[in-house]
């Protein structure tokens, strides 16, 4: 099997191209998100003695590429881990039946290897492109509000691109050497019946890291409490990256949160819609990897938005009722955060869009089989309606508890009480912005997966 790596490689990129889609996405944000910072730092680092003593508005472009870039780079990494998590599953029946035909795990492996290879190369070129575009947009704003020295410019250099593929690859390659284990770890018949049986059962040891990520995210957040009204920057900047560690605790623990969540909210749905509410709830119980594919995107993008929302509106009140003017309340900051939000949400949203899409496309043989067991396709419109609803408000609640947590340290580090000031309207428009990424994507999907004939999708291959 040795010379047929790469064509199977090859093959299952074109099989099954939702999923890989997802994955090439994410990984296309990822090295823009790269270039674009590693680009503001050389122009910075590249350019004349002058240029670089010329006192600006803030810090200096280079520092506002490390801090800035810092949430950025990890919200991008943490999306495409996600993207590849999900393409790998999606991928578990196969690679488990070539385990049957005497693939060993070492040559899966280098399969899968190939396939995030290939992956990463198609979305550089693009990806590294858009970052050098994003960068040149980014230094003009950053010189019209004289926060950069006039004269700056982007170098025309390949290494923030080449950087950028290098972080990717190497992210790549990692989160595939993790995630591959559940197919080349047990037998090849286990891996087989784990694929048909959905992966419902959580490994200890993904367990165990949640366990340990959530208590570094709680840790950090008790740093951004303690530091000094002073601090509001290095507070803010604290409770931030704890919010995106309380977000990877989630994605580790999602199948168990999840499960829960939709078990305490799919109660009263099984008493109002006696039969497609059991039926939505059900099947979001008893698939809880892809329930929790489908709500960490979610997640992250309430969490993230959010947290900045109400750190933001918090850090405003103090400073009103102090009468003191910080970086906090400059219309530059204000702006700087604004743009990071913006940069963030698109982020999530885009990870929220991929995710859910392949995941409902993927389902088309499971509406196959209801159909031939007498369901009409206004029923399974109504179960995925259900089901939609149920993601979103499981999304939301995971998504509003890690920032309720993150702008509460921040608070506690701002005006001493851990209740921090919630913008009501904005963070009703991010749960808004949720429902209509999550339920539009999922009916919307599941709208042309119901589609064809029955028979032909339940004879035909998977997926």
């Amino acid at each position: 099997m040795r010379g047929s790596v790469l064509p199977l490689a090859v093959g299952q990129i074109r099989r099954r191209p939702a999923a890989f889609a997802g994955l090439a996405v994410a990984l296309f944000l990822a090295v823009a998100a790269v270039t674009l910072f590693g680009s503001l730092i050389a122009a910075q680092l590249t350019a004349p003695a002058a240029q670089r003593r010329a006192v600006v508005a803030g810090p200096g472009p280079a520092v506002i590429a490390g801090a800035f870039g810092e949430i950025a780079v990890l919200v991008a990494l943490f999306v495409v881990v996600n993207a590849l998590g999900f393409t790998l599953r999606q991928q578990h029946r196969d690679l488990a039946l070539l385990r049957t035909v005497a693939a060993t795990p070492r040559q899966i492996r280098r399969l899968v290897r190939l396939q995030v290879t290939a992956t990463v190369l198609l979305a550089a070129v693009p990806g590294g492109a858009a970052g050098l575009l994003a960068a040149r947009a980014f230094l003009a704003a950053l010189q019209e509000r004289g926060m950069a020295a006039p004269g700056l410019r982007i170098p025309v250099a390949p290494l923030p691109v080449l950087i950028a593929l290098a972080v990717a690859l190497l992210v790549g390659l990692a989160a595939a050497a993790l995630t591959v284990r559940r197919v080349t770890r047990p037998a090849p018949a286990v891996a087989l019946t784990d694929s048909a049986a959905g992966q419902r059962r959580t490994g200890v040891l993904r367990l165990l890291a949640g366990v340990v990520v959530l208590a570094g995210g709680g840790l950090l957040l008790r740093l951004a409490a303690g530091r000094p009204v002073a601090e509001l920057d290095k507070a803010g900047q604290a409770a931030l990256l704890g919010a995106l560690v309380l977000l990877v605790a989630v994605a580790l623990l999602g199948p168990v949160a999840a499960r829960l969540l939709a078990a305490a909210l799919g109660a009263p749905l099984r008493v109002l819609l006696p039969r497609v509410g059991w039926l939505a709830d059900a099947n979001l119980r008893g698939y809880a990897a892809r329930l929790s594919s489908a709500v960490v995107p979610v997640a992250l993008l309430v969490g993230l938005a959010a947290t900045l929302l109400t750190m933001t509106s918090t850090a405003e009140q103090a400073v009103r009722l102090s009468g003191a003017t910080t970086s906090v309340t400059k219309a530059s900051d204000v702006w700087l955060r604004q743009a990071e939000l913006g940069l963030l949400v698109c982020f999530a949203a885009v990870s929220t869009v991929n995710t859910l899409v392949a995941l409902t496309a993927d389902r088309r043989r499971e509406f196959a089989l209801l159909r031939l067991v007498g369901a009409t396709r206004r029923q399974l419109l109504r179960m995925l309606s259900v089901e939609a609803a149920l993601t979103t408000a499981v999304g939301v609640l995971l998504g509003a508890a890690v920032a309720g947590a993150a702008s509460g340290a921040f608070s506690r580090a701002v005006t001493g009480s851990v209740l921090p000031v919630v913008p009501g309207a904005a963070c009703g428009w991010v749960v808004a912005g949720a429902a209509v990424l999550t339920v539009p994507g999922i009916v919307g999907t599941g709208l042309w997966a119901i589609g064809g004939p029955a028979v032909e999708e339940v004879g035909g291959e998977r997926g």
